[in-house]
């Protein structure tokens, strides 16, 4: 039976976070962490706050949707970390502190006197995550860095589009940001582990483009082995076919992917045309991958014959894997992702309800949630510097006439 949820017991729970990172990459890291737990703070420079604030669609409280989803459960507070008084501040929130998320250019921390050879000293328990756009060594260790030059850099922008046309964006720019926290967070949680052996932190360091080439499949061996340089396929994919979108009846569209001559010679009863897969013509992947376009084609007319619906209900009846190509509208309405909860719906004073992705992964004895969407600036200030730095009015009032708060 499950513990209300004020009594659960969360995974990450008494694990305390600073991020002083900003966009999408570090704070992504960060708000995983505290989906399942960790008290996380994140420092904004005074006034201005993170970029992503004004990144995308805004709302009528002033935030953008960006913010209010991807930087939930966080306590935030400002801090000047350019000038000494924020400096010794934050060393102090350090001091205590599990781990670290940032995303500065390589050395913009060291010029400031809060690289890791300090930070350390500080706190050697401390982890520190640290994304930026080429890593912290390299030739290119100084270029500016986002999600599309990932992309570019990491190789799988070449391989999206069609082969007689221009690369496209391989569904979102912010893939590589979004990969780079989920292995920020991998890291930290691995770092931790292995601070429980040895008593010591260490620091995890992560270029944008790295995700991207890592999940790339057989793309490298495959070069080094035969010298093979994978093009665009459209829709397509590299050593499977049928395994691709196909076009319905009902100007919708239909995933259909046959990874193996057992699943194609099912479909191929599905399609009315048995004799074609095991000792027919297609029996074999060799045999279609030579005729790739004419089993594409082939595949594409069957389906046009149908709905969407139809084409689902026949490969489901004779075990094809397939499944319909969503719009966000369609996502919305699929009995499957409200059986399972994918989509959050959160109450916010400032913006009422508002409708995010929901937590993954599933824990089965400590689940995630989100317990409040990306707060308004300076909106835990009062926390992080009086109760949990012990400082009092005068003193704040001091260091935001200052500006380092």
């Amino acid at each position: 039976m499950s513990l209300p949820l004020a009594d659960q017991v969360e995974a990450l729970q008494g694990c305390k976070v600073i991020d002083v990172s900003s966009f999408l990459a570090g704070p992504f890291c960060s708000t995983q962490l505290a989906e399942f737990g960790a008290d996380v703070i994140k420092l904004e420079l005074p006034g201005v706050g993170d970029p992503l604030r004004k990144f995308g669609t805004v709302t009528e409280c002033g935030e953008t949707l960006p913010w209010l989803s991807e930087c939930r459960n966080k306590k935030i507070a400002s801090l000047d970390l350019r000038k000494p008084e924020g400096a010794a501040l934050f060393k102090k929130l350090i001091a205590d502190a599990d781990i670290l998320v940032e995303n500065f250019q390589p050395g913009t921390l060291e010029k400031w006197g809060l690289g890791w050879d300090v930070l350390k000293e500080v706190n050697p328990r401390l982890i520190m995550v640290r994304i930026s756009g080429y890593g912290q060594t390299g030739p290119y260790r100084g270029r500016p860095g986002f999600g599309r030059i990932g992309n570019a850099f990491g190789g799988l922008s070449f391989l999206a589009g069609y082969p007689d046309r221009p690369p496209v964006t391989p569904g979102s720019a912010t893939i590589p940001d979004y990969l780079a926290g989920l292995y920020g967070a991998l890291g930290a949680l691995l770092a931790m582990k292995a601070r429980d052996l040895t008593g010591r932190g260490q620091f995890i360091d992560i270029g944008l483009y790295e995700p991207i080439f890592r999940i790339l499949d057989e793309l490298a061996p495959k070069f080094q082995t035969s010298g093979y340089v994978r093009q665009r396929m459209g829709p397509g994919t590299v050593n499977v076919v049928p395994h691709s979108h196909y076009p319905t009846k009902d100007d919708r569209w239909i995933a259909i992917a046959c990874t193996s001559d057992k699943i194609f010679s099912r479909l191929a009863e599905a399609m009315g045309v048995p004799e074609w897969a095991d000792d027919g013509k297609w029996g074999t992947i060799r045999q279609r991958d030579a005729d790739r376009a004419q089993v594409d084609e082939y595949v594409g007319t069957w389906t046009s014959q149908f709905t969407r619906d139809e084409v689902l209900a026949l490969c489901e009846k004779f075990q094809v894997p397939c499944g319909p190509v969503y719009g966000i509208d369609e996502i919305f309405e699929d009995p499957q992702y409200k059986a399972r909860e994918n989509i959050a719906w959160v109450k916010d004073e400032r913006v009422g309800e508002l409708a995010v992705p929901n937590v993954v992964p599933r824990l089965s004895e400590t689940p995630g949630r989100v317990k409040w969407l990306g707060p308004s600036k300076g909106a835990h200030e009062d926390h992080v510097y009086k109760e949990r730095l012990g400082l009092d009015d005068a003193e704040i009032a001091r260091l935001k006439a200052l500006e380092v708060l």
